[in-house]
């Protein structure tokens, strides 16, 4: 079922749904009443397995909490038969060992001098679509918990988004709410954002990407993982109350929640309390120093229901919870309502009974609300009361882990061979200096290409004082240690017209630009996470295209040697049967051992050299020149190759470090006439280049290319270090003047760059 219709389906569910649900003892399990599976979005066949777990009916508490815990979003059910591939990768990185990876909330890696870092990135693309600003905001939210309770502190955060075409009214409505939600949210918690994508594309009209991504630093002997273990320790409920917003979120969950007709109608998206958020985190980080927390889980989908299921299933025992102590926002709530909540700003604790006061006295310290809900039982299952009325009793691993698994059927499209034999290669090309002038100008003031300034001076991205480059930087970067000036980097890439010619090619693509986006600042590359953002899983295209993009991406990081840590998927991302172009969002991590010798994109002064690294094709199928001089799609992508990326990734490591760059900008989006612009662009710094086939070398987007500035003095050096790590290079010209040249073609002057390059948003977003 696609989104809208799914969407329509919560909205419009009568209040009968909800009235249906048991909230009584096992003598209902017996009753011939039928039970609303379907309205909760599940399967017959899930139901009756349901039953077949439990040896009879579900209570109304079961049948909710199998019903989100069960659905897409939570379990994974038609994807983690094709993520597994993913648990073959080396856990090894150049630095030390991944210290958790796939099934924990994020990534942990080590990064050296006892320090870890742990990033994940994840998707809020429907309850964005619903309502932005609270669908994107909340989305910040939740990754921001993800990597709190890996006991790290949140330190930065990024924002992959796609919309519809700039122009499009549904984008017009959609754009402003969700970048003033990650903004708002973001800026709240004093977390800068370093970077992210913003991309425009007529597939994503009606079905917005907002996918968020959080880094978090830690010790490592702060690690904390997500599990409920030792028999008579409390479980402990702190945070913000639990209230009616949020239900369905994760699925068709039908209620009084989206009753159009009654007064209590609540939204179906989560409503984000930064200012909680920020008590929240604080407080978290105290009482890990403090050495009370015994397990922990943030409640994000499916609310209680998950965070309950998941610390149960992870422990040593059972769990037992009295629900009616839950403190809530709204006394009418029912059972069911209180387990689905999706409420923000709230985090489940296992803590020993000797822990339990220091435990309360910090919560009160910061004005953190916290009750004991439960303990850890002996057994090995998950009761929940109401009231003195048992509700719920199942084995916690089939709610949390043991779901339906889905092998859906995939089979190559019928067109996609049509699609690739249309390469964009035969098109008309420029000939002449103006008619190049005239494609150059053109693609820096196309949406995808011009300032995204409208966007990212939104966001507050240099809060803390430990941001070192942001963007429109290749990637972002952020010291970890003052002292040292120990850093990370960071980048997030896709190119889904890539995917969709090819989506195994396409993943690849995505993260080699992601790698190299990293490397071109003088980081090592270490480790990625991912989003899976892809249409219906009922549709064999689209499976297709994600088994193509999961086998691609698996291969590519073996290849790399650089392991997958964790990501997520989301799937039903189409409006009516047009899904949206395949989109598998890569985040690299990499590290830098001093950050005051990264090196960003811009040209800092005149003379310098300017040349490019690695080979330049003829390659343009799915190119910027293709899509927007020509609205074409088809042919193949640009070859995949990653052993020169890792070649080239490997010089500028040694380059960086020697201090012989002056500047690197990768070559991708636009070609090499995109990238002089935007690097001269960054200071004022005009540039004059010399090119045998300038239209080839200004807009190819052939991989494992960057274009680097050296000077005069480290010229020869560069170029020596080059050789041995067997990079080609080009030297095409020097920096310097008021103009960005190519000789004999033409010459276009940065102030006329500058007007066309940012008066592209603004002209439709701010009327």
């Amino acid at each position: 079922m696609c989104w809208p219709d799914r969407l329509r389906l919560v909205t419009e569910a009568p209040r009968a749904v909800k009235n249906s649900l048991d909230t009584v003892d096992y003598a209902a399990s017996t009753s011939d009443r039928e039970q609303p599976w379907a309205e909760l979005g599940l399967k017959e066949d899930e139901y009756a397995r349901i039953r077949d777990i439990l040896g009879r009916r579900p209570t109304g508490a079961e049948l909710a909490m199998y019903s989100v815990m069960w659905s897409e979003h939570c379990s994974y059910k038609s994807s983690k038969v094709h993520l597994k591939k993913f648990g073959d990768l080396p856990q090894e990185t150049p630095l030390g060992k991944t210290l958790a990876g796939i099934g924990e909330n994020a990534g942990v890696i080590d990064i050296g001098q006892g320090y870890a870092v742990t990033f994940k990135v994840e998707s809020h693309n429907h309850p964005s679509y619903v309502e932005p600003y609270q669908g994107a905001a909340t989305g910040v939210g939740g990754i921001v918990r993800d990597i709190l309770a890996m006991g790290a502190r949140p330190i930065a955060i990024m924002d992959p988004l796609r919309f519809g075409p700039l122009d499009a009214e549904d984008t017009k409505r959609v754009m402003p709410g969700i970048v003033a939600g990650v903004g708002g949210y973001g800026n709240m918690l004093g977390l800068p954002n370093i970077g992210g994508e913003v991309v425009f594309d007529e597939s994503y009209l009606g079905n917005p990407l907002v996918n968020a991504l959080c880094v978090g630093i830690l010790r490592h002997e702060d690690l904390h993982l997500a599990h409920a273990s030792g028999v008579g320790n409390l479980v402990v409920l702190y945070g913000a109350r639990t209230g009616g917003d949020g239900i369905g979120g994760v699925s068709v969950l039908a209620s009084e929640t989206f009753d159009l007709t009654g007064p209590a109608k609540r939204p179906s998206v989560q409503v984000g309390d930064p200012f909680m958020e920020k008590l929240l985190i604080e407080c978290t980080l105290e009482l890990f120093k403090a050495g009370v927390v015994a397990g922990i889980q943030d409640l994000g989908g499916a609310g209680l229901s998950c965070a309950t299921s998941e610390l149960a299933s992870a422990g040593d025992g059972g769990m037992h919870v009295e629900l009616d102590t839950v403190p809530l926002r709204d006394s009418t709530l029912s059972p069911e309502e209180i387990l689905m909540s999706e409420s923000q700003e709230r985090m489940m604790a296992v803590v020993e009974p000797a822990d339990i006061d220091a435990f309360m006295a910090i919560c009160d310290k910061w004005d953190v609300e916290a009750v004991v809900v439960g303990a850890v039982t002996d057994g090995d299952r998950l009761l929940i009361d109401w009231h003195g009325e048992r509700i719920v009793d199942v084995p916690p691993r089939s709610v949390a882990h043991d779901g339906p698994t889905y092998n859906r059927p995939y089979a190559r499209p019928s067109w996609q061979d049509a699609l690739q034999a249309d390469g964009a290669e035969k098109l008309e090309r420029p000939t002449t200096g103006e008619a190049l002038r005239d494609t150059l100008l053109r693609i820096v003031a196309s949406p995808n290409q011009a300032d995204k300034s409208w966007v990212t001076d939104q966001y507050d991205r240099y809060v803390q004082g430990n941001t070192v480059l942001a963007q429109p930087e290749d990637a972002g970067v952020v010291r970890v240690d003052e002292d040292t000036n120990l850093g990370v980097a960071v980048s997030t890439d896709c190119n889904g017209r890539f995917a969709k010619l090819d989506p195994y090619a396409g993943a690849q693509l995505a993260l080699s630009e992601s790698y190299r986006n990293v490397a071109v600042t003088g980081a090592l590359p270490l480790a990625v996470t991912d989003c899976l953002n892809f249409g219906s899983p009922e549709d064999s295209d689209v499976m297709w295209q994600f088994e193509q993009a999961t086998h691609g991406l698996k291969d590519g990081c073996a290849e790399l040697g650089i392991p997958v840590t964790g990501g997520n998927v989301s799937f039903y991302n189409q409006t009516g049967a047009n899904p949206i172009l395949p989109t598998p969002v890569v985040g690299v991590l990499g590290v830098i051992e001093d950050v005051t010798k990264r090196v960003s994109q811009g040209f800092a002064r005149d003379g310098d050299h300017v040349l490019v690294l690695g080979a330049t094709s003829e390659e343009f199928s799915g190119s910027t020149w293709a899509d927007v001089i020509h609205g074409h799609l088809g042919g193949l992508p640009p070859a995949v190759d990653l052993a020169a990326e890792r070649a080239l990734a490997e010089l500028m490591l040694d380059a960086v470090k020697a201090g012989i760059v002056e500047a690197a900008h990768d070559l991708s989006d636009g070609g090499l006439g995109m990238a002089l612009v935007e690097a001269a662009l960054r200071n004022n710094i005009g540039v004059h280049v010399e090119l045998d086939d300038p239209f080839t070398e200004l807009f190819s987007e052939s991989v494992a290319r960057a274009m680097i500035v050296v000077s005069e003095n480290n010229h020869e050096d560069f170029v020596e270090l080059a050789l041995q790590h067997g990079v080609e290079l080009a030297s095409v010209g020097r920096t310097g003047g008021d103009f960005v040249e190519v000789t004999g073609q033409f010459r276009l002057p940065i102030t006329e760059l500058r007007a066309v390059w940012t008066a592209t948003l603004p002209a439709v977003l701010d009327h």
